[in-house]
Order: C-alpha cells, then sequence, then structure tokens
C-alpha cells in the first residue's frame, strides 16, 4: 500500500536547490576574470543563479503551503532550502561587490575559499541525495566534511587576513580587500 521507495516531493526540491547551488559555485569557482567586461558578463551568470535559487525557493513554499502533510517539520524544510540558498547568495553578492568595485585580482586565499566552497557544494548535493532516498544516517559523514571545509576556510581566512594588513600599505585597497577575502 505504501512505498518507501517513493522519492518525496519537498526531498526533491531540496536536491534541486542543493544542485542550483553546486552548479553556480562551480562557475564561479572555474570563471576566469581578465578584465572588466569578463567580470560583467560573471556577474550576470552568478545574478542568473541567484534568481533561479530565489524562485526554487518560491516554488517550494508553495508547496508546502498546499500540502498538509510533509515528511518532516515544515519549519526544518524551509530552514535547510534558506541556508542551501545562503550559499549562493553569498557568492553572487561577493562577486557583485567584485563588479561594483572593478576588482579583477582573485588571490591565492580567494581560490582555496573557492576551492573548499564548491567540495562542501558537492557534499552539500550528496547529502540532499541521500535524505531524498532517505537514507539519513549516512547523511552524516558529508555534514561533518562540510565542517571540516568550513574549519580549513576559517584559517584561510584568519591567515590571510594578517598577512593583508602586514604587506598592503595602500588604506583604500585594504579597505575594499578586506571584506572578501
Amino acid at each position: 500500500m505504501f512505498n518507501s521507495n517513493k522519492q518525496d516531493p519537498f526531498f526533491q526540491s531540496l536536491l534541486k536547490i542543493a544542485k542550483n547551488v553546486n552548479e553556480g559555485i562551480y562557475y564561479a569557482h572555474n570563471a576566469h576574470i581578465q578584465d572588466i567586461d569578463a567580470l560583467k558578463e560573471i556577474a550576470d551568470t552568478m545574478k542568473e543563479y541567484e534568481t533561479s535559487g530565489d524562485k526554487l525557493i518560491h516554488e517550494l513554499i508553495v508547496m508546502l503551503n498546499k500540502s498538509f502533510m510533509t515528511p518532516i517539520e515544515r519549519e526544518d524544510i524551509l530552514a535547510l532550502a534558506n541556508k542551501l540558498d545562503d550559499v549562493i547568495d553569498g557568492m553572487e553578492g561577493c562577486i557583485a561587490h567584485f563588479n561594483m568595485y572593478n576588482l579583477t585580482e582573485v588571490t591565492e586565499p580567494m581560490r582555496q575559499f573557492l576551492t573548499y566552497i564548491s567540495k562542501s557544494t558537492d557534499e552539500m548535493v550528496q547529502a540532499m541525495e541521500l535524505l531524498n532516498n532517505k537514507k539519513l544516517v549516512e547523511m552524516r559523514k558529508h555534514a561533518i566534511q562540510i565542517k571540516d571545509n568550513e574549519r580549513e576556510c576559517d584559517e584561510i581566512f584568519r591567515s590571510s587576513m594578517k598577512q593583508l594588513f602586514i604587506q598592503e600599505k595602500d588604506p583604500m585597497r585594504l579597505i575594499v580587500l578586506q571584506g572578501y577575502l
């Protein structure tokens, strides 16, 4: 009577959101900012990923509002979706600021951040695939790996900020760069 193998539409929606985030982050990771025109194009494309993510969130909210029962608490589904979407929103905002300040230089710490963020979005997709297949226990290792990646980014941030304040002599450049390392 009940098919436990049937995939839940809410979990499928979360997986779509995670995949959109993953694609957008990999686009940013692989993009090469040669000049201001390339930066504008990258910013426009990232805005498309961000807008796509917002549409997926909206579709999920509509689905939640129409549903009597959900596989987990509504608030938890929405919170998870919003946390996933925050990643692409943050990256889009960062690249929009690069565009606004005409920053075309990507430093090594920035590249390292993007590498760890990309790895984390891979983990997010794998975790959402496991959620979609109701393999909840197996999700834990992906959450742990995301936390490990976050710890690495924290270390990169601290060391790059220290180096920035030691090496950078131009106060305007220091102000701009300290928000993006």
